[in-house]
């Protein structure tokens, strides 16, 4: 049996707890109320998730009214996408294009899709260019071909796969020109960037705890105001009637927590992996002279801990179980396509063949 530690290179998939989130969170498992309870117990719920609430907000840039609880990133890129589209379809039967990349994560590409099968909304794919970036001017293109039938822009602030950093700002702007509202996924972006709600522009912006050292099952939406989504979900008008369900409270507390320790660290966290990411690049194209790197080159336009190569010759899931022998924990792609057999939709559309 190997007993040497692992050396877990997967963050992009899960991340580990932290002892402060752990903390808090078992704090909390130990006390008792529904945060929608109105005798003491549950006040001090409500309490909890309201401070929570404000944490998460001044950590990226929002108010607190503009925070709503998920499950995590799914529930709530779901929740944007499909909710922003029917909302601004009902305003206007016109409004039927949703403009997106073929990178996005699942979440995204998948409620867009389904959009088009269930619900006669028209996908538009903007094209990315081979290290996984838009330009805000392909965007505009975009829109200008109709701007009246633009229902929704969705597009993510970091790539999940490769990296790329989006100009997420820019092309905030250029959806605004023509009166469309713009959402981002910064799932991957949060514990490596100066994510800010209000200074880049956007609309609706997604973040989960458990990429940021918090638990799995605790994420939000941050909707700007005026922004009314018609709810995926429906129960008992918890989070402003956008999202029901019972809110809990153990998650959110340690998701907060996990997104203020994560904000003390970042830019000091991000010098060190960026280091580290370096060494790793510089060794691997060394020893491999064949080997390709993936995405922006190491810069701003790459997140700080993100690596990502092609061998060719070598089939990626032989490898990583290779590597997994040797006790190093790495991915071929997103981990809600793990065991899939497809190439990679995120390379595909950079331009790479099957």
């Amino acid at each position: 049996m190997n007993t040497s530690p692992v050396v877990y290179l997967d963050h992009a998939a899960t991340t580990p707890l932290l002892p402060e989130a752990i903390d808090a969170m078992t704090e909390e498992l130990s006390r008792l109320g529904n945060p929608s309870s109105l005798h003491d117990a549950g006040r001090r719920a409500r309490r909890v998730v309201e401070e929570s609430r404000e944490q998460i907000a001044e950590v990226f840039g929002a108010r607190a009214s503009e925070v709503i609880f998920t499950s995590g990133g799914t529930e709530a890129d779901n929740l944007a996408v499909k909710g922003l589209f029917w909302a601004r379809r009902a305003a206007d039967e016109r409004r039927c294009r949703v403009l997106t990349t073929a990178v996005e994560h699942h979440a995204v590409l998948d409620s867009v899709r389904w959009l088009a099968t269930a619900s006669g909304a028209c996908a538009d794919w903007v094209g990315v260019d081979g290290s996984g970036l838009v330009r805000p001017s392909e965007l505009r293109e975009a829109l200008e071909r109709d701007p009246g039938s633009a229902a929704v822009v969705s597009m993510m602030w970091a790539n999940n796969e490769v990296g790329a950093v989006q100009p997420i700002a820019a092309l905030a702007e250029v959806a605004h020109e023509f009166g469309v509202p713009f959402h981002t996924d910064a799932v991957q972006a949060a514990a490596q960037l100066p994510v800010d709600f209000a200074a880049s522009g956007v609309d609706a912006m997604t973040v989960t705890g458990h990429k940021l050292g918090g638990p799995v099952g605790a994420g939000a939406l941050i909707l700007g105001r005026g922004m009314a989504p018609v709810p995926v979900l429906h129960g008992g008008g918890q989070e402003r009637d956008i999202r029901s369900g019972t809110l809990d409270a153990p998650a959110i507390r340690a998701f907060a927590v996990a997104a203020v320790v994560s904000a003390e660290r970042r830019v000091t966290e991000a010098k060190r992996l960026a280091a580290l990411r370096d060494d790793l690049i510089r060794q691997v194209l060394a020893v491999v002279p064949d080997a390709i790197l993936n995405g922006p080159p190491p810069g701003p336009e790459r997140l700080p801990a993100n690596a990502h190569f092609s061998f060719p010759g070598c089939e990626g899931d032989a490898l990583l179980l290779l590597l997994d022998a040797r006790r190093i924990a790495c991915s071929t792609g997103s981990a809600c396509t793990a065991g899939v057999a497809e190439p990679s939709h995120v390379l595909l559309a950079m331009g790479a063949d099957e």
